[in-house]
């Protein structure tokens, strides 16, 4: 979604930085061209005036820091002002003291609401709570209907009294729904109201009465980033006839251009407390501003990576393949890949995985080719061999690869690719495990050893005077000096008298005559 002002802004971050010093000039056109990359990037006009301001203001007053130079130091200020215009930091739910609390859902048809219901709620109980949905809108067809797969999907329970399609009261079915929720000992309620194709005077009072009905601790605006500037107009509306305590972004996984992702929290002066970016139950977290601030400068995610490793991967597995690795009982095989493999695709797909790491925008092309598909082959090749030959892939003969690709569909090429690939890649990974370290590093394998660096063992001084003695014996590569040697070898001349071997002990060492028979003479007196 960000694409488009990540490239424009990493544009011009990257034309100051060819510049030792930056002038007011310099400074005065980066302002402008991050103006127009706001502006085109639909952010609210209000929004960006306000931001350019803060940054100038703070560049006027600028400390030279020592440890950043110029650039790295108006790459921060724009961070820090893009958070703020965010929302500054991330906002949590506020439980009710006494159970259930009840969130309310609000917005626009269309805007994902139902959706997201199963998600917030799929998230709540990960968090070890006990939520409810309710389904309260009895006016879209079938919505009752979606509520309940999509709470069944999610592993949710769903209150659902009435059939819908314009059956039923939503205010009483909200009404019922905390009684309900106290007598089963659910502790979140999350009401999904009704939604309309704009915004109207029946669908703020249906959603006020039910409001009024239940007193939600959180009601929550659900609204597609992929609307821009209508976005927020409908949020200032539902501000202003209902009551908004925070906002969720769906669809921010989209190719709008995100505007009203920077510019509704500002506007509405109500936090973007979740986002939702993909299709998928668990494509849905909390928003955090300083991770989007950091994402849109190009800078990666590392927290929600590490977040959704930590969630994703499992930690006895990953432990066993360490240590196969490490040298340990077992060897790594292709089953232990193929495990690893299948836990970092529950992470999602492999481009946003690589999006969230610094610097990815360098590789954005690269990334977003990124087939999806070659993982499936990969995988449809290891699962048509047998247990030991995924073990040990020394026993693949060239019958066994016949009817491993056969069996997946692919040529015998594509069988050899995998399995060469991946012994290469093991021995690497065994041998930076086993301490060795990568080849050309101080001290390593690769070097030779660099006398004391790295850890690498000291060379004995013999063997590094044997390296200086042979130095110096090549062939020149000028022709006069060339020929010349060849004369000098020819006429015998050219062999140097052999060096005395070095001493061993002082009582090897031969002094001159008459520094010996002068020391004699006074050792006599």
């Amino acid at each position: 979604m960000f694409d488009t002002l990540q490239d424009r802004l990493a544009s011009v971050f990257k034309g100051l930085r060819s510049k030792g010093r930056l002038t007011e000039a310099d400074v005065d056109s980066s302002m402008r061209e991050i103006r127009i990359a706001l502006l085109e990037a639909d952010v609210n006009l209000g929004v960006v005036k306000e931001f350019i301001a803060a940054v100038k203001e703070r560049l006027v007053g600028l400390e030279i820091s020592k440890a950043l130079n110029p650039t790295q130091q108006i790459v921060k200020i724009v961070n820090d002002e893009l958070i703020h215009i965010l929302g500054g930091e991330a906002r949590r739910i506020r439980f009710a003291k006494n159970p259930p609390t009840v969130i309310m859902l609000a917005g626009l048809q269309g805007a994902g609401k139902t959706t997201l219901a199963g998600k917030l709620g799929r998230w709540l109980r990960s968090q070890n709570y006990s939520p409810l949905l309710v389904a309260a809108d009895l006016q879209r067809p079938n919505a009752v209907g979606q509520l309940q797969v999509v709470g069944e999907r999610a592993g949710v329970h769903v209150f659902a009294p009435e059939p819908g399609n314009g059956v039923g009261d939503p205010i009483q079915v909200a009404r019922d729904s905390i009684t309900h929720a106290q007598n089963k000992l659910y502790d979140v309620v999350i009401v999904d109201t009704a939604g309309r194709l704009g915004v109207d005077e029946v669908l703020m009072q249906q959603a006020a009465d039910i409001k009024a009905a239940v007193t939600p601790d959180e009601t929550l605006f659900v609204v597609d980033a992929m609307i821009g500037q209508d976005a927020v107009n409908t949020a200032k509306a539902f501000n202003d006839g209902v009551g908004v305590d925070g906002v969720v972004l769906t669809k921010l996984d989209g190719d709008a251009r995100g505007g009203a992702a920077l510019s509704i929290a500002r506007v509405l002066g109500k936090p973007i407390m979740f986002a939702s970016n993909g299709e998928k139950l668990e494509d849905f977290d909390v928003f955090h501003p300083d991770r989007m601030a950091s994402r849109i400068l190009g800078m990666g995610d590392m927290l929600t990576l590490i977040e959704q490793a930590e969630r994703t991967f499992d930690a006895e597995q990953s432990r066993e393949a360490a240590d196969k690795l490490l040298g340990g009982k077992g060897k790594f095989g292709l089953n232990d890949f193929l495990g690893q493999m299948r836990q970092l695709r529950k992470m999602g797909p492999l481009s946003s995985i690589l999006g969230m790491l610094p610097g990815a925008g360098q590789f954005k092309d690269a990334i977003n080719d990124i087939d999806e598909r070659e993982i499936d082959r990969i995988e449809a090749i290891i699962c048509s061999m047998t247990p030991q030959e995924r073990d040990d892939v020394s026993v693949l003969n060239g019958s066994r690869r016949s009817r491993i690709a056969k069996g997946a569909g692919v040529e015998v090429s594509a069988v050899n690719s995998l399995v060469n690939r991946f012994v290469d890649a093991r021995k690497m990974m065994e041998s930076m495990a086993g301490g060795r370290g990568m080849p050309g590093m101080p001290g390593m394998p690769g070097m030779g050893g660099m006398g004391g660096m790295g850890g690498g063992r000291r060379q004995p001084a013999r063997a590094a005077n044997k390296r200086k003695a042979t130095r110096g014996k090549g062939v020149s590569g000028n022709p006069a000096k060339r020929a010349e040697q060849e004369r000098m070898k020819a006429l015998g001349l050219d062999r140097k008298p052999a060096q005395e071997a070095a001493p061993q002990s002082m009582d090897d060492f031969e002094l001159p005559p008459e520094l010996k028979k002068m020391l004699d003479q006074q050792g006599g007196n």
